[in-house]
This record gives structure tokens, sequence and C-alpha cells, in this order.
């Protein structure tokens, strides 16, 4: 397949080294110093056990001389991606896919803008990955990753799932992956955004009986909001108790939105918080955490 990644950060880094040992890979960065690095030295994944394999996807900053593309998968963070797709219109042809793994939910809206419904594939992903370096990442640990198409049949999404797994993704096909999308937001909403506000590690949240308490509140607004949506699956206390299992075993753990703000860096948190103030106020439920929340991870945004 050719498969071009928008965004050759951690994520990008990771799924563009791993989907070049059977495809033509392309990582597409605006950064220049980032995209020569990879040029030259391709890039290295080091893995939880310690080893290290070098891959060698193409990488480039200017996509014009590039062929039309099966897949295009956006790896840029949220409020960039519909620049990313417009800058790089010219990989999207009749029969391209366009793939979002973000963190948070409601990527699509952007995605159909450049294709319909039947082109769209939206996913979750239970692989992490940090940066040590440009082309250089730190494969934390793995897991499933689940796709499924908004609209259609999903013949297509065989050939894809198939390509992942081989390239060491274990990837299955889900009719289900909102539910999937949804139970990974929980954890970003009610924990990864207050991290961010209160600039701790994971840990804090369960062991300070204040950042707790609005821990919980948070996780039952956005579990009220999903159930109200159709997945009336997921169970507050449920959730509850499965955050505090996570941030157990992530006590030193620090979240990708602390780092934004320590950093006086844009968030992502119109897609992760913000992404539930939107759907509620479409259902008329009231979020008064959330919308906290997100006015002050923006304030900090401002401040800095």
């Amino acid at each position: 397949m050719r498969i071009a990644i928008l965004g050759a950060g951690a994520m990008g880094v990771l799924f563009g080294g791993y989907l070049s040992r059977e495809n033509q890979t392309w990582l597409v960065d605006v950064n220049e110093e980032r995209v020569k690095k990879i040029t030259e030295n391709g890039v290295r994944i080091r893995e939880a056990d310690g080893r290290e394999a070098l891959y060698h996807p193409d990488a480039v900053t200017d996509t014009s001389g590039l062929p039309v593309m099966d897949l295009v998968i956006v790896f840029v963070k949220s409020m960039f991606t519909r620049a990313a797709l417009e800058t790089n219109r010219n990989l999207i042809g009749p029969d391209t896919y366009l793939m979002t793994l973000q963190n948070g939910a409601g990527h699509e809206k952007q995605l159909l803008e450049f294709v319909d419904r039947e082109h769209v594939i939206i996913g979750s992903t239970q692989h992490n990955s940090s940066i040590l370096a440009d082309g250089y990442v730190n494969h934390g640990g793995g897991g499933r990753t689940s796709i499924g198409l908004l609209a259609g049949s999903g013949n297509c999404l065989h050939e894809i799932s198939d390509t992942f797994t081989a390239c060491g993704f274990d990837c299955a096909i889900s009719d289900r992956v909102q539910y999937q999308i949804w139970n990974k937001l929980f954890l970003n909403t009610a924990a990864s955004s207050l991290t961010a506000v209160l600039q701790v590690p994971l840990g804090f949240i369960l062991d300070n009986s204040y950042a707790c308490g609005i821990m919980e509140k948070l996780a039952g607004e956005a579990v009220a909001v999903a159930n109200a949506m159709g997945m009336t699956d997921f169970n507050a206390e449920q959730i509850i108790s499965e955050i505090k299992t996570v941030l157990s075993n992530s006590r030193g753990g620090y979240t990708s939105i602390y780092a934004d703000i320590r950093n006086g860096m844009r968030t992502e948190v119109d897609t992760i918080s913000g992404s539930v103030v939107e759907s509620a106020k479409e259902l008329q439920i009231p979020v008064p955490y959330h919308e906290m929340i997100v006015s002050l991870i923006h304030a900090m945004e401002e401040r800095a």
C-alpha cells in the first residue's frame, strides 16, 4: 500500500517505522530539521525491553511530487488537522481513505471536509510512544488497535487491518469503534486534563482527595454524555474504578497535555474535554466540571 502519515511526532514515527516494513510509507512534517534527520538516519524505535530497530520510511516537508495515496493517517495535533489535510490535498484521490487515531473524539468532522463518509476510518490504539530525539522514539507499550468505517461495507478495512497486523500492530475491525474511542476518552478527560491544570503526575490525582473528587465528577459527566449518545454499556462506577487502576499503575506518569501546558504550548483540550462539552450542548446535558476544565486550560495557554 501507499501510505502517508501526517505528523512525524512520537506516534507518527512509531507507525511510520512499523508500516514501512511492508508498505511504501512517507512521513510528512513541517519541521525541516526533523525531516532531514529522518531522511539521513531513518527512524529508530526503542522497545520496552531495551531492544532497538531502525526503519527507513521516506520523509518530506513538501508532498507535491508524491503519488495519490491509498491511505492517509492523521497524527498531527487536532488543531492542525484541517491545515495539514488542506496543504496535502494532492495526496487524496477518489479511492483514498483518511484515518484518524488521534486522542479525543470528533476528529471525523474535519476529515469529512476532504472525503465522503465511506472513506473515513476512525480508530483507537493502545500503543504509546514518546520522543527521545527527532526520528527516535521510545515504544512504551502496545495492545489492540481497533478501526472502523463511518459508513459503507468495510471491505477495504480487511486489507488495511491485515497490513497493520503484518507490520506489528494487532489490528481489529470493529463496528463499535466509537465505544473504544470514548472508553479511552474517559481517562483523558477525567485524569489527563486534570494533570494539566494541577501540573502534577497521574498518581497525585489518586492520592489527593480533592483531585480525586474532581476526577470522579468529570468521569461521571462524560459517562452521562456517552449514555445519552446511545452508548449505554458504560457505567460511571466501573469507569471510575478503571481510571483509578490506571492511576495506581502509572503514579509517576506525566501526560502529553501536562507537558504542553508546562512548555507553554497549545493543547488538544478541545478534542478531549472539549468534545464532551460539545456533545453535551447538543444533548442539553449539563457538564459544569468539563466547562471549567476547558476554560482553565485555555486560560493557562493564553497566560503562556
